[in-house]
C-alpha cells in the first residue's frame, strides 16, 4: 500500500523517533527527525536529531574544551540551554532513555570525561534547546498526519555525519515497504 501520510495512532514513549511528514514546511521541523526523551501526562518533549549548527562547544560553554562533532539544534525552546545524549551507563545523574541510552547528568562528570579524553562523537552529542508539546498537543499533531512514528538504533541517533535531509529520508525508508517513496517525495507537492 503506498501511503503519503503517517497512521493517525502511534506508540508514543521515550527513545522512539518522530519523522516529520514529508510536506511540512515548518523551518524548525520540515524533513526532521525528533528522539522523543519524554512523554506522559504533562506533556513531551525531545531533541531534533539532524538540524546541525555552526558552532563550537567551547563557544557555547568557555569551561568546556573544543569539540570535534557537529552539534544540533534540538528544538525552538530554551536556546539559552545546552543538553546533552551519551551512551555512558555510568554517568551521574543521567536518565535513560532507552536502553543504551542516557540523557544529561552531572555537569562536573561531563566536563571531567571531556577533558581527560573519555568520550568520542559516537558516545556523546550535544543540543542546544529542545522540542516540548504540552499536554495531548503531540497526540493531536500525530491524529492530524504530522508525524511518523519509528525506531533508530542509538548509533544512528548518535551520528552527527549523515547531511540532514539525508538522515530523514534514511529513517523513512527503514520503516519499510510502502514507505520508500515518501522520502523521495519533494518537499513542494506542487512540484510532483
Amino acid at each position: 500500500m503506498i501511503r503519503f501520510t503517517p497512521p493517525s495512532k502511534a506508540e508514543l514513549a521515550p527513545g522512539k523517533v518522530l519523522l516529520s511528514e514529508p510536506f511540512m514546511s515548518d523551518a524548525y521541523f520540515g524533513r526532521k527527525a525528533i528522539l522523543l526523551c519524554e512523554h506522559n501526562e504533562e506533556g513531551s518533549f525531545g531533541f531534533v536529531l539532524n538540524n546541525f549548527v555552526q558552532v563550537d562547544l567551547n563557544e557555547l560553554l568557555e569551561e568546556l574544551p573544543a569539540w570535534d562533532a557537529r552539534i544540533s539544534l534540538g528544538g525552538p525552546v530554551k536556546h539559552s540551554n545546552l543538553y546533552y545524549l551519551h551512551t555512558k551507563a555510568d554517568a551521574p545523574g543521567a536518565v535513560e532513555v532507552k536502553e543504551g541510552l542516557y540523557m544529561g547528568g552531572d555537569f562536573a562528570w561531563l566536563k571531567s570525561i571531556l577533558e581527560i579524553g573519555d568520550a568520542s562523537e559516537q558516545d556523546l552529542r550535544f543540543f542546544i534547546g529542545y522540542a516540548g508539546w504540552t499536554p495531548g498537543q503531540l497526540e493531536s499533531e500525530i491524529k492530524s498526519h504530522s508525524w511518523f512514528v519509528t525506531e533508530a538504533s542509538t548509533k544512528d541517533i548518535m551520528d552527527t555525519r549523515t547531511e540532514e535531509e539525508t538522515f530523514w529520508k534514511q529513517l523513512i525508508e527503514g520503516m519499510g515497504q510502502g514507505f520508500g517513496h515518501i522520502a523521495n517525495a519533494p518537499s513542494d507537492p506542487s512540484l510532483n
